[in-house]
């Protein structure tokens, strides 16, 4: 199906979102759209895919026929489906019935035919589903192949998909890349939305370059990564050299430490963290990392051993006890577990410090938020609410309600979805805190690109085993691929006494 958008605008009050777009796109063609955040990438997919109406003038064609979509269902009637960052589904419920959404049918549709669809569109495109499983079951990266499945189903043409790898394993992208390039060879074309330019260039038959709200250039393979970066960002940006590490005092000991819950355990883990320290933890998802941090910050309380935050044992305390000695915990979920939607800046600001008096001190709370802002290098102003924000900006203001002093940070994907620059500049501050309070970070991450770059030493989870911490600057990402897959742990060891 040929896309082809036509003087796109979009204003959301004084933003100019999109800013006169026009992009052809034929049809069997794979097309990447880069740009940093806030440049207008998912403002002008949510116009083509129906969340939201562009203003008046712009114009949306089909395989040259001028369409209005007033909503998903309408995008998805003209044969345009989106696949979300976080995919759309009810993890609670069964695949199957996760399949059947948006079906028509009536309330009580045939589940013997749907499942004989369903396991034949699962082999086709090389799928290994159990319909009766629950969605809850599943990684990020197979919640999206059954988003897939479903969009399929529903008779989409056009898939466009925002920010497609974040957050999924290597392998699993190398599944979704291969899945993608079987669609152009049945006429279907697909949109790919990223700020990754290996991605882009890896996968893509052609690249449009947002900014600002604008559409700055067009380009085909081979692609030259730094003129990609410089449509970008309107300069050149370069990750710089590995930082040497000044490490002090021991912040945080763990001692033989167990954790367990209904379908992980991770026995003995040994470890010391120094101040200035910074430890990545890369696995598989699920792999015990998400229980390793929490029991970090006093979310969730370990089954045997003993947790030590500058010589003050913590071990079975609560969250609260773990943050007034100085332990943040950042989830990799920003609005459900990070922020509060529907509250502003202003108001998040006056949250996080500590109370004096009875009273709320608004003048107080807006010249807070004017300070963190223009030091936090937000886009927004004191009065935004923080769902209006882009991820970067999200992530940004979840930085600049970080306590003070700090003595460990513990980080989830902190710069999952975000662009080289706002990668650069989260990890600068972070960094920086490190320095200022002689705080520690550990965090999950996984790109390990970013891990190999940021972390002093890595510790790898699989299936429930901690290795013993890698020297970063002496690991590859090749040596941290074959451990997250299983293989080399005899040459390792685990992080135990």
């Amino acid at each position: 199906m040929n896309v082809e958008l036509k003087n796109i605008h979009k204003h959301f009050g004084s933003v100019h979102a999109n800013k006169g777009i026009n992009l052809n796109i034929p049809t069997g063609t794979i097309q990447g759209i880069l740009g940093e955040n806030g440049a207008g990438k998912s403002t002008l997919m949510k116009i083509l895919s129906g969340f939201i109406q562009p203003d008046s003038g712009s114009e949306v064609f089909l395989d040259g026929k001028p369409v209005v979509m007033h909503s998903p269902a309408d995008a998805i009637k003209y044969g345009v489906g989106m696949l979300h960052q976080d995919p759309l589904d009810f993890p609670p419920m069964k695949l199957l019935d996760n399949f059947l959404l948006g079906l028509p049918g009536g309330i009580f549709p045939n589940r013997k035919e749907a499942t004989q669809d369903f396991s034949l569109l699962a082999r086709e495109y090389g799928f290994t589903f159990d319909p009766e499983n629950y969605v809850d079951s599943l990684t990020v990266g197979e919640r999206q192949q059954l988003e897939i499945m479903r969009l399929l189903f529903l008779g989409a043409r056009v898939f466009i998909l925002d920010e497609p790898t974040t957050g999924i394993s290597a392998g699993q992208k190398e599944k979704l890349f291969a899945t993608l390039k079987k669609f152009p060879e049945q006429a279907m074309t697909v949109i790919f939305v990223s700020h990754k330019l290996e991605d882009v260039e890896s996968l893509c038959d052609r690249v449009a370059v947002l900014r600002g709200g604008e559409l700055v250039g067009e380009t085909q393979p081979p692609y030259v990564t730094s003129k990609l970066v410089e449509m970008m960002f309107g300069k050149e940006i370069t990750l710089g050299e590995r930082q040497p590490v000044q490490t002090g005092g021991v912040v945080l000991s763990m001692k033989n430490v167990s954790l367990e819950d209904v379908r992980m355990k991770v026995k003995n883990v040994s470890l010391d963290v120094r101040a200035g320290e910074v430890i990545g933890l890369a696995g598989m998802e699920g792999s015990g990392q998400g229980m390793f941090i929490r029991a970090c910050s006093g979310l969730m309380r370990p089954v045997g051993g003993r947790i030590e935050l500058k010589d003050k044992d913590l071990t079975g305390k609560s969250y609260h006890t773990f943050k007034r000695a100085g332990v943040n915990f950042l989830p990799a979920a920003r609005l459900e577990e990070g922020l509060v939607p529907g509250l502003n800046l202003t108001e998040h600001f006056i949250l996080a410090e500590e109370p004096k008096g009875l009273f709320i001190d608004r003048m107080m709370g807006q010249q807070l938020a004017e300070e963190r802002i223009k030091s936090f290098n937000i886009r927004g102003k004191p009065h935004s609410t923080v769902e209006s924000l882009s991820g970067g900006n999200q992530q940004r203001a979840e930085l600049a309600l970080l306590q003070s002093p700090l003595s460990l940070v513990l980080l989830e994907h902190p710069t999952r979805g975000l662009d080289i620059e706002s990668v650069i500049y989260i990890w600068s501050k972070l960094k920086d805190r490190c320095k200022t309070d002689g705080a520690a970070i550990i965090f999950i991450s996984s790109d390990l690109e970013e891990i190999l770059q940021y972390s002093d030493r890595v510790l790898v989870f699989f299936n429930g085993k901690v290795s013993a911490p890698l020297d970063a600057g002496k690991t590859t990402v090749e040596e941290l691929g074959q451990l997250i897959g299983g293989k080399g742990w005899a040459d390792k060891g685990e992080a135990h006494d």
